[in-house]
Parts: structure tokens; C-alpha cells; sequence
């Protein structure tokens, strides 16, 4: 029973209602809202209240049985289309996304699109998707990231930060020169000294690495180059030195020791010092530091955070970083996959392989190292099927992993383009401040 049918008595109007939307008036059989219960329109039908009709509608007058919408008349037009034809088209120039909130607030279903619309429904309806995700990652990069440009250069705008501090002036100055390098020429400068300063660390730390860079001592003990050394001490004397004029001069010391990029640059010269007390402490031969040798060759090889350093200075780093932390969920759809696949062709390769005493892959801890390099087409070649059951379970693993790999790398590629485009206008607009 309707709610109509509450307020008065049966009359002929009794088979039609009144929809008033935005002024505009239409009278509507019920036969044919019942083709549609599921809409807005149809749901009112089974109202049995005044309070049941007015959360379906904005108003309603029980005396005319007439229903009011606050809502686009225009749009409506082509809701009464619907009705009739069971079809809906798109509005022209309707936004897609006001043209999808329209047909969800009246219970129309995408389904319900005509075909000579559907195409282009999705397909406005995915570009409107991109640009709200760029708008996204322009307002979430800043503040999440860690690694945009406008967290690590200085730009005149944020300065203000500075205001009410001591040496509020010379603190500003020394700050822009230091993080922002289109500021001056001895900005440029003294960026080009910092990067040349990292690349050779970079390259001392691959010579050391060398063995006929080390000498011997008279006891015929293997020491470093005193050249290396010199090297070393200078590059992480210069670090330390840059690391601590930007901490003196930043606006706000808590937000800066919280940057990532900060962060690798205290992890690239901490070792270093950690490694000196070591030694020291070494040399007293204190009973208690019997590892200390084993806890500097670890520290050592922190140096390689160093290399690091290069995404203050490059672009594409930054985007790569910033790639990875907003495709999260792709990343972790990658693993997933490649994690089932590996599981489930090991366990194939060693029953198939088990009775073959030519085989490697007698076991399968042996069997998962197989299919990861054979997923993943790295394909080392110490392990291999010799069966012909283990070949052709080979040849299915080697697609699967082709195919799994390629599903989420196109959306990551599209992020890590978009990023890198957008670091590239940051960084142009920076070298015109």
C-alpha cells in the first residue's frame, strides 16, 4: 500500500504520481516505475509513511501527491527516457563524474548505459579517474613521500618560516644557497662541488674494494691505502661539515632530521665515526670488544649509502622513490603472485623430477630457487630440468612468471612516469626563482 493510499481515498489519479524536480514538473504512471523497483523513483512506490517518502525525496505534498527533488532538471529529462526505454545515455555536456553521482542518486545502474554510450562512459570515466589520482599525488607527495623537490629546495614562498628566529636573514640566505640550486649561480656552484664530492667517495669505495689497492705493513698484515684513507676522510669530513651547516641554518630542525633524504645523508657519514671509536676502543684490547672487528666491517659496507646521496641531485631518484611508495599495493600484488607461482611450480618440478638421478632438483627448498629465477627470467642455469615432464613444467613456469611480471608494471611505469614529469616542472620552476 502506497502512502497515497493512506491520505485519501482511491481516485483515478491513484495509477500516476507527480515528480517535481528543480521546477520541473512530470506526471508518471506506476506501471512503469514497477519496471525498476530498485530505483528511487520505483522504491517510493513501497512507501507506506510521510518519513519513508521524505528520505527518498526532498519534499513531498500529501494534499497533490506531489514529490519534490532538489536536482538537475536537465539531467532529469533523460532519467524519464529512461523509463520509457529502459536505456541511458549520456548528457552532453554533463561531467562524467556529476553524470555518475546523477544516475547513483536515481538508482540507475551502469548497466543500464545504451552501447552506443558505453564505451565512452568508461572511457571519461577512467581519464577522470588519472587526473583525480594526480591531484591526489600532488597534495599526498609533499607530506609523504619524503622526496619531493619542494620538501628539499628552499623556494622564496615557505621562507617566512624563518621570521621571529636569530640570524633569521643570514640563516635564510645560507639555506636557499644550500638547497636550492637554480637560486644563483654559487648555488649551482656549490651543488656541483657536493655532487662531485659524492661520486668520488663513490669511486674511492669501488677501489677499495679492489685487492691491489691495499698495502702491506711490516708485520705483513693488509692495511689500506693511505690514499684511499686520505680520500675517505676528506669526503666524510665535507658530508659532516654540509650535514651540520644544514641543520644549523633549517627552519625547523625536527622536520629536517625527519627527511628522508637527511636521513641517508647522517646514515652515510655515521659509520665512519662509529668506526673510529671502534678502533679505538679496539686498540685498548678490552676483553669485552672481542666482535668489535666483525661490527666495523658491517659498518663499513653502510658506506654504500652513499650512493644514496645521488637522489639529492637527480630527479629520476626522487621519482623512483617516490614510484615505490605510492605503489605500494602493485608491489605487494607482485610478490603475491610471484610467491603462489613459485610455490606451486617447486612443488610440480620435484615430483616430476625426484626419480631423475641427473636431476638437481631432488628437493624443494632446491625446487623454489628454480622457479624463482626461472619466474622472474633470470634463468642462472646451475639448476635445470632434465625430464621431459620437468621441460614442458619449465616452458609453463617461464610464461606464467612473463605474465605475472608484466600485469602490475604498467601501472607502476604510468606513476613512475607521471612522478618524474611532475619532478621535472618542480625542479624547472625552481631554476626560475
Amino acid at each position: 500500500m502506497v502512502h497515497g493510499q493512506i491520505l485519501r481515498p482511491h481516485s483515478p489519479d491513484d495509477c500516476c504520481i507527480t515528480v517535481n524536480v528543480g521546477g520541473f514538473r512530470q506526471r508518471l504512471e506506476h506501471a512503469v516505475l514497477r519496471r525498476f523497483p530498485q530505483t528511487r523513483l520505483g522504491r517510493l512506490l513501497c512507501c507506506s509513511s510521510k518519513e519513508a517518502i521524505l528520505e527518498l525525496c526532498d519534499d513531498f505534498s500529501p494534499s497533490e501527491m506531489e514529490y519534490y527533488f532538489d536536482r538537475n532538471p536537465r539531467f532529469f529529462c533523460y532519467v524519464l527516457n529512461f523509463y520509457l526505454t529502459g536505456k541511458m545515455h549520456l548528457v552532453d555536456g554533463l561531467c562524467i563524474v556529476s553524470f555518475s553521482q546523477e544516475i547513483e542518486y536515481w538508482g540507475i545502474k551502469e548497466r543500464h548505459l545504451d552501447f552506443c554510450c558505453t564505451n565512452k562512459f568508461y572511457e571519461l570515466k577512467e581519464m577522470a579517474e588519472e587526473r583525480s589520482w594526480d591531484q591526489r599525488s600532488d597534495d599526498l607527495q609533499p607530506q609523504s613521500s619524503g622526496l619531493s623537490v619542494e620538501d628539499l629546495s628552499a623556494s622564496e614562498d615557505n621562507t617566512e618560516t624563518f621570521e621571529g628566529s636569530w640570524c633569521a636573514e643570514n640563516r635564510r640566505k645560507i639555506w636557499i644557497l644550500l638547497e636550492n640550486p637554480g637560486h644563483s649561480t654559487s648555488a649551482k656552484v656549490l651543488a656541483v662541488v657536493s655532487l662531485s664530492v659524492v661520486i668520488v667517495s663513490i669511486i674511492a669505495m669501488c677501489v677499495h674494494s679492489l685487492p691491489d689497492s691495499h698495502e702491506v705493513d711490516p708485520d705483513e698484515e693488509r692495511v689500506e691505502s693511505p690514499v684511499l684513507t686520505f680520500f675517505e676522510t676528506v669526503c666524510v669530513l665535507y658530508f659532516s661539515a654540509e650535514f651540520v651547516l644544514r641543520l644549523a641554518v633549517a627552519p625547523s630542525a625536527r622536520k629536517f632530521l625527519c627527511s628522508a633524504l637527511n636521513i641517508i645523508d647522517l646514515m652515510s657519514i655515521l659509520p665512519f665515526y662509529v668506526t673510529l671509536a671502534c678502533g679505538a676502543m679496539d686498540e685498548g684490547e678490552n676483553t669485552d670488544l672481542e666482535n668489535v672487528g666483525k661490527v666495523v666491517q658491517i659498518l663499513r659496507l653502510m658506506r654504500v649509502f652513499r650512493i644514496l646521496k645521488l637522489a639529492r641531485h637527480s630527479a629520476g631518484l626522487r621519482s623512483l622513490g617516490a614510484t615505490l611508495r605510492h605503489s605500494a599495493s602493485e608491489i605487494g600484488q607482485l610478490v603475491l603472485f610471484l610467491s603462489v607461482g613459485v610455490s606451486f611450480f617447486s612443488v610440480l618440478i620435484y615430483f616430476a623430477e625426484r626419480e631423475s638421478k641427473e636431476s638437481e632438483l631432488q628437493t624443494i627448498p632446491i625446487s623454489w630457487w628454480w622457479a624463482t629465477i626461472s619466474m622472474t627470467t633470470v634463468g642462472y642455469g646451475d639448476t635445470f630440468p632434465v625430464t621431459l615432464t620437468g621441460k614442458l613444467i619449465g616452458t609453463v613456469c617461464i610464461i606464467c612468471g612473463l605474465l605475472i611480471v608484466a600485469l602490475p608494471i604498467t601501472n607502476i611505469f604510468n606513476k613512475f612516469s607521471k612522478f618524474y614529469e611532475r619532478q621535472r616542472q618542480i625542479d624547472l620552476k625552481q631554476s626560475f626563482k
